[in-house]
C-alpha cells in the first residue's frame, strides 16, 4: 500500500540548486511503491515520468498533468489514498504522452479537460511523425518504450486501439481561465514558450503555489533544449525568456516543474529562475551578435561560454546545443559553405572514396593519434572515413570505441543525451568489432 509522506524541501544551500536536484537520468516510471506526499494543505504529488498532482477543495478536485496512459491508474490509486471525490477539472499542461496519456483514469462524467487552444495541433504533429519518433525514442527512453510497448500489444490483443491516448478537451484555452472551486481560487494561464506550443500554468494565488508543468524543461534550473536530439518542433528562444518573465511576476513560494521535487522558497525561486532567464538571453544574444559579424554556427558553439554568474545546470539541454538551435532558428539549413549543401549528396556519400583512397589502415593510424593528442572528434571523423570503405577494418573500430568512451568521461555525468548516445554508439561498435 503506497505510503503518504509530507513533504519537506531539503536543499543545501551550499550548493547550487542544479547540483543538488536530480538529473535526466534518474527519471522513473510511476509506481506504487513510491509514496504519495503531502506538500501544502490539499496539495498531493505523485512522481512519475512526468509528476501529478491532486489539489483537494471541499466542492471536488483538480489533477494537474496525468501521466503516460500505463502511469494514470497507478497515479489515481495513490490520490484514491487522500480524496475519492468527483475529479472536476483535469488540467493538461502540454500535449506529449506523459502529461495527457493517463487523462481517462481521473476523467468522470462531469470532470472538465482543461488545455491550450493548440494542444490539437500539437498532437498532430505528434501523429504525423510517430514512426519518426519511434525509431528514435528507444535508445533515449529505453523503459518507457518497453513499457509502452507492451501495454500497447496488451490493448490490441483485447481488441482496443493502441495504448497511447490523445487529449480529449472540453474546455480551450487562449490566454487565461480563472474560476474557483471549494473556496480556493485556481488560475490556469497559457505561456508563449516552453517544450511546446500549448503550454499551460496553473497558479493557487492564495497558497503562493504554482504549477509549470514541463514548460520549464524537464529539470530546472538547466539549460532547455530549443530543439531535441530525439526530434521535436524547434523552440524558440524569445518565447522561453518572456515564459520565464510570467513566472517570475507572480512570484510564487512553491514552484512545481514536471519532474522531480517542488521547489520552495520565494527568494530561491527568484534568484535560480532569474539566473536561467539571463542565461538564456545571454546565449541567444552572443548568438545573434556573432551571426551578424559573419561568424559560423560551429565558432560560435566553440567559443561561446556562460560567465560565471550565470552558469546553469546542463543536464538536459547544453549551451552549444542551445547556439545551434538559435542559429537554425534564424538562418535555417543553408551554412554558406558548400554548393553541395542546396543538393541531396551530403559530405558522408563519399567517405567510401576518400576511405579507398587514403587507406583505412593509415586513416586508423592517424585516428589513433588525434585521440592520443586529446582530439576524440577529429578521430571519429577519420574513423567513420576508414570504416565506410572497410566496415569491419578493427583498428578503426577500436579507435572509434575509445573516441566514444572518452566523450563519455567528459560529458556532463546526468545528460541522457550524452549517456545514451554514446552508450549507444560503443555498443553498436562493440558488436561490429565481436563480428569481424
Amino acid at each position: 500500500m503506497t505510503d503518504i509522506v509530507d513533504w519537506s524541501p531539503g536543499h543545501a544551500n551550499d550548493r547550487p540548486l542544479r547540483e543538488t536536484r536530480p538529473g535526466s537520468t534518474d527519471l522513473a516510471m510511476a509506481s506504487l511503491d513510491e509514496p504519495l506526499y503531502r506538500i501544502a494543505d490539499g496539495v498531493y504529488m505523485s512522481k512519475g515520468t512526468t509528476n501529478s498532482y491532486l489539489v483537494t477543495t471541499q466542492d471536488g478536485d483538480v489533477v494537474i498533468s496525468t501521466g503516460l496512459v500505463i502511469e494514470g491508474p497507478i497515479h489515481r490509486a495513490k490520490f484514491d489514498r487522500v480524496s475519492t471525490a468527483p475529479v472536476r477539472y483535469i488540467v493538461l499542461t502540454q500535449a506529449h504522452l506523459d502529461i495527457v496519456g493517463g487523462f481517462a483514469a481521473f476523467k468522470g462524467p462531469g470532470s472538465e479537460i482543461v488545455a491550450h487552444r493548440k494542444t490539437h495541433a500539437c498532437q498532430e504533429d505528434d501523429e504525423r511523425i510517430k514512426g519518426f519518433r519511434q525509431i528514435r525514442n528507444p535508445r533515449f527512453f529505453p523503459q518507457q518504450m518497453s513499457e509502452l510497448s507492451v501495454a500497447d500489444k496488451a490493448a490490441m490483443a483485447k481488441g482496443m486501439a493502441e495504448a497511447h491516448r490523445k487529449a480529449e478537451p472540453t474546455i480551450l484555452i487562449e490566454d487565461r481561465l480563472d474560476f474557483t472551486l471549494g473556496g480556493k481560487r485556481f488560475s490556469i494561464i497559457a505561456l508563449p514558450g516552453g517544450e511546446t506550443i500549448d503550454s499551460l500554468m496553473v497558479h493557487l494565488p492564495d497558497q503562493g503555489v504554482l504549477f509549470t508543468g514541463n514548460a520549464l524543461g524537464p529539470l530546472f534550473p538547466h539549460m532547455p533544449n530549443l530543439h531535441t536530439i530525439r526530434g521535436d518542433r524547434p523552440r524558440a528562444a524569445l518565447p522561453y525568456i518572456e515564459t520565464y518573465g510570467r513566472i517570475l511576476a507572480l512570484r510564487p513560494d512553491l514552484l512545481f516543474t514536471g519532474h522531480f521535487e517542488p521547489v520552495a522558497g520565494q527568494a530561491l525561486i527568484q534568484e535560480e529562475l532569474g539566473r536561467l532567464r539571463d542565461a538564456v538571453r545571454y546565449v541567444h544574444d552572443e548568438t545573434v551578435k556573432g551571426m551578424n559579424e559573419g561568424k559560423d554556427v560551429h565558432a560560435l558553439m566553440r567559443d561561446i561560454h556562460l560567465p560565471e554568474h550565470l552558469k546553469v545546470g546542463e543536464d538536459y539541454g547544453t549551451v552549444p546545443w542551445a547556439i545551434q538551435a538559435i542559429w537554425h532558428g534564424y538562418a535555417g539549413w543553408f551554412y554558406y559553405k558548400s554548393t553541395t549543401e542546396l543538393y541531396p549528396v551530403p559530405v558522408r556519400e563519399v567517405y567510401s572514396e576518400l576511405g579507398r583512397l587514403a587507406g583505412p589502415g593509415p586513416l586508423a593510424d592517424r585516428a589513433g593519434a588525434l585521440l592520443g593528442e586529446g582530439k576524440p572528434l577529429e578521430a571519429i571523423h577519420l574513423a567513420e572515413v576508414a570504416l565506410a570503405a572497410e566496415p569491419g577494418h578493427r583498428p578503426s573500430l577500436e579507435t572509434y570505441i575509445a573516441a566514444h568512451r572518452r566523450l563519455l568521461a567528459e560529458s556532463p555525468p546526468r545528460n541522457r543525451w550524452f549517456l545514451y548516445w554514446l552508450t549507444g554508439e560503443i555498443e553498436d561498435a562493440e558488436r561490429r568489432l565481436a563480428a569481424s
